[in-house]
């Protein structure tokens, strides 16, 4: 048993009346603690199930962000010639089960334009056990988890789109992932997910989120870190995708100046129910029809939030013009032929 350990438990896990948040430093401790095992399982479950009771401070998560940048694996862009600097989204691992992704869609759109996107997750996991990101470019024709490092580095400057893949390129993150079963809760660590950003170099990040109190404490962690480019979306399951059912909440900072952004979809006739999820081969479908450009249930959505990036990444003028870009893309063929360009993409 970790006694070093055991100390950081005893000041996060003593009670409503008695317990104490950790201060960045000793949150970076218990984090590496735990990433590399030094921790025991049954200090790891406590751990992880007090803190979920307790909630993390914004000082917590910049020491468990500071742990993740010190272990991860990351990627450089060092060798980008694009004009426009890349995005790095930050989806829920555990995927999606109750409404469509469009993210992959969204991601064809940007690279499409020469905004280079990455992306990071891994496989099917708890608590919400959804479709993960990689499964669906696996069945779009294209398997993330077996490149390297390198290889990630060449298909984004090739292709445009890169994917750091959790069990090859961030190991110790991965193993912690059983005791999110055995919780059977989501572990701040979660959070950090949203907001760890696999690469070298400082470049903008979008993440989603559900609760309100979740984009505070993002907010706090970017601060503290100095992270000054950033992105927050209230969207679908806590992923970076726009709902069409209700308003969009966004927060933005360029700069380190944050500003609300609300975004009503019946303002540009594109509201209505976001299409349910009913089945991982119904999901690929649909996205499938949508790169091929039938138009679809799926379609609104994917010109909603390829229209919404593209303008306030800076392509367009307006969220009108992002929106009739967005559409051509589809309609032209042009996300169908960036698809086809990963498909035909050599390691």
């Amino acid at each position: 048993m970790s006694d070093q350990f055991r100390e950081l438990l005893k000041k996060v896990g003593s009670g409503t009346h008695t317990s104490k948040s950790l201060t960045r430093e000793e949150a970076t401790q218990a984090t590496l603690m735990m990433l590399q095992q030094q921790a025991t399982p049954a200090q790891i479950g406590a751990f992880m199930i007090a803190h979920r009771i307790k909630r993390p401070t914004g000082e917590e998560l910049t020491g468990m962000l500071d742990a993740y940048h010190l272990l991860g694996k990351k990627i450089s862009i060092a060798h980008l010639k694009e004009n426009h600097p890349p995005v790095c989204f930050g989806n829920p691992y555990d995927g999606r089960s109750r409404t469509v992704p469009v993210m992959p869609i969204t991601a064809l759109m940007l690279s499409a334009v020469d905004i280079p996107v990455i992306i990071h997750g891994g496989d099917c996991m708890p608590t919400k056990y959804g479709l993960p990101l990689v499964e669906i470019w696996q069945q779009l024709g294209i398997d993330f988890s077996s490149f390297s490092l390198a290889d990630i580095e060449t298909c984004l400057a090739k292709t445009g789109i890169g994917f750091v893949y959790l069990p090859q390129h961030f190991p110790e993150a991965y193993n912690l992932i059983p005791y999110r079963e055995q919780i059977g809760k989501r572990p701040p660590f979660a959070t950090i997910e949203l907001i760890w950003c696999p690469v070298k170099e400082d470049i903008p990040i979008i993440c989603g989120f559900v609760h309100p109190p979740t984009e505070e404490r993002i907010r706090e962690t970017f601060a503290l870190r100095g992270v000054k480019q950033y992105t927050t979306i209230k969207g679908l399951e806590g992923s970076c995708d726009l709902a069409r059912n209700r308003t969009a909440i966004i927060g933005s900072s360029k700069d380190g100046n944050f500003e609300r952004l609300i975004i009503h979809p019946w303002d540009y006739n594109l509201n209505g129910k976001d299409l349910p999820f009913t089945s991982n081969t119904q999901a690929i479908a649909e996205i499938q029809a949508v790169i091929q450009g039938k138009s679809t249930e799926l379609t609104p959505s994917a010109i909603l939030n390829g229209g919404f990036y593209l303008w306030h990444l800076g392509i367009c003028p307006d969220l009108n013009a992002g929106l009739s870009l967005a559409e051509e893309l589809i309609t032209k063929g042009k996300i169908a032929a960036k698809l086809h360009q990963l498909q035909t993409f050599i390691i």
